[in-house]
């Protein structure tokens, strides 16, 4: 009898201590790629320029500055308008998607993603082709100028408008017929049971949604670097003292201080889920919208509109990168796509971030993965376990462009053994894999919490190793999940500007950073076809992914079908 229990303890054993080998690793990814670098910068933010410590000098020295402590102030004003405008448009439209039956729903919830597929730095562009000195629209702005407030608030209500839409569609969708029921009964208008059961129903959500929309537009660069002016902001500030100045220590002292907000935003954000309540218990009756033609095509109207003004800044940069010179000659050319001889780097840019998309995806979907499932549904080690998901968890609070400085101040250390990735593929896609990694670790999680527990207990009673239980049974359910990831670091390591402006050289120039380098260099024209061609690719592998789901889904998710 022991001598057969032997094996089997000894197997347990081994698989016990590969499992804590593996919790070790995952922690090490996120100390290396996360912790260290900024606990580097916070350290860069107390010294002068020889190492020496100063304290909190640093940080009085910007406070004596009026024109950066002035960014403060533009930062967060900008931010709390760009907030209040995109929270009311995706709320509206949202309602019209969940709680009215207007036509086309299908139709503009496909083209409200579009600004995903494009960097921050599109619609910038745009908008100055629209509303620029020499744009179309320009005398819509009442002699305002688009270059400064106005044209930033609008460049990030459009590219924040696609994620504050997903989190109010999950708010709105969710609701009981019976609490409505009640109201019609009970006489109460309509108004009344708006105030009194929708927006209490979707409070947690709309303020879920203000905080991300607030995080994403105050540590946003894309959009004030292009269309900013002279209207300066925490983000390009961090990037005038580093680059324009090598003022490293400085640009670590705004680093810290757009990181307060940041976090700040994301703390109570996740106090408010914590406290959120389910809205439909086990007896409630799914609401459904019944036709009313006046309701419906007034928000049918509204969300027409909104898509309008999506296709309208996509097919301005479209069509501004095929012109030869706006608005004099409008002749139809593909030179602008050549990008001889211009700042940027070109086309090797462009296979630069199709080089780093594939490794991102393939290394992060991985990884990612099988890192939320050591903590879901990995056994022992629990204060680990516990350890790596609240890690996994701080990303999402750490804007781009402090995450990018921290790494030049971390791996760029002669006395750092990762030295040697500093300038390379590697510090790339380890830190667009970092910048990235809480949407698809709560993804990974949220597919892995829907699996019963008794897969993992009935493999091991059958003495299946764990590798081949997640091979051949976590994985192929989970793999709606898994692909979602994919696409997920496909598109956000194309688009992505702030995490890496400041960790290419030459050789590792990106498309996204060639689409600022050639702004800035007065080639507008061929910074649009950049941004252009960036979005078709992602364009083009979302349509890919879309095929490649359906076949394997059809396969992998046949036992789904009743039969």
């Amino acid at each position: 009898m022991m001598a057969r229990a032997l094996p089997l303890s000894g197997r347990l054993s081994g698989e016990s201590g590969l499992r804590l080998l593996m919790l070790l690793l995952a922690l090490a990814l996120l100390v290396i790629g996360l912790l260290l670098p900024l606990a580097t910068m916070l350290i860069k933010s107390v010294q002068d320029r020889s190492g020496d410590f100063v304290g909190l000098a640093n940080f009085a020295r910007y406070v004596q500055t009026p024109a950066l402590v002035g960014s403060i102030i533009n930062s967060v004003s900008i931010a709390l308008i760009s907030t209040l405008t995109v929270v009311s448009l995706a709320f509206l439209c949202a309602y019209g998607i969940t709680r009215t039956c207007m036509p086309g729903k299908r139709v503009f919830r496909m083209l409200s993603i579009l600004p995903l597929l494009a960097p921050s730095l599109l619609p910038a562009i745009s908008l100055v082709y629209l509303f620029g000195n020499q744009g179309w629209f320009k005398e819509a702005l009442l002699g305002e100028s688009i270059y400064g407030p106005i044209g930033i608030v609008m460049g990030m209500t459009f590219w924040i408008f696609p994620h504050a839409l997903m989190i109010m569609m999950t708010a709105l969708s969710n609701s009981d017929a019976r609490l409505y029921e009640a109201a019609d009964a009970l006489g109460t208008p309509k108004w009344r049971s708006f105030l009194t059961i929708t927006l209490p129903g979707a409070r947690y959500g709309i303020i879920s949604c203000a905080f991300v929309a607030f995080t994403l537009a105050i540590t946003d660069f894309g959009v004030p670097k292009i269309i900013g002016g002279q209207f300066s902001v925490l983000a390009t500030d961090v990037y005038r003292q580093v680059v324009g100045q090598q003022n490293f220590q400085m640009g670590a002292v705004v680093s810290v201080i757009l990181l307060l907000p940041a976090l700040l935003s994301f703390a109570v954000d996740r106090w408010i889920q914590r406290r959120q309540v389910a809205q439909l218990s086990a007896r409630a009756v799914p609401w459904q919208p019944t036709p009313s033609p006046l309701r419906d095509w007034v928000f049918a109207l509204l969300c027409y509109g909104m898509a309008a003004a999506i296709l309208a800044v996509i097919a301005t940069a479209i069509y501004a990168s095929l012109v030869q010179f706006w608005p004099y000659n409008l002749s139809l050319t593909l030179d602008h796509y050549a990008f001889k001889a211009l700042a940027g780097g070109g086309w090797d840019a462009w296979l630069n971030s199709l080089t780093l998309a594939f490794w991102v995806t393939l290394i992060g979907t991985l990884v990612i993965f099988f890192n939320a499932w050591l903590t879901e549904k990995s056994q022992g080690y629990r204060p680990l376990r516990q350890g790596l998901h609240f890690m996994a968890m701080m990303p999402m609070a750490v804007p781009g462009m402090v995450l990018g400085l921290s790494y030049i101040f971390y791996f760029n250390k002669a006395d750092n053994p990762l030295n040697w990735i500093y300038g390379t593929f590697a510090i790339l896609v380890l830190n667009t894999l970092v910048h990235f990694y809480t949407v698809c670790h709560l993804t990974s999680v949220t597919a892995l919490k829907q699996l019963d527990p008794e897969f993992e207990a009935v493999g091991a009673s059958l003495k299946v190793p764990f590798w081949k239980t997640l091979y051949r049974i976590t994985l192929p359910v989970s793999l709606p999940s898994v692909l979602d990831i994919s696409a997920y670091l496909f598109m956000n390591a194309m688009t992505t500007v702030s995490a890496v402006v400041f960790l290419y050289n030459s050789d590792t120039r990106l498309a996204s950073i060639a689409v600022m380098h050639l702004d800035e260099a007065g080639h507008f024209a061929s910074a649009a076809a950049m941004a252009v061609l960036i979005f078709f690719t992602c364009l083009g592998v979302k349509l890919l992914h879309a095929v490649v789901s359906h076949l394997l889904l059809t396969r992998a998710q046949r036992w789904r079908q009743a039969t």
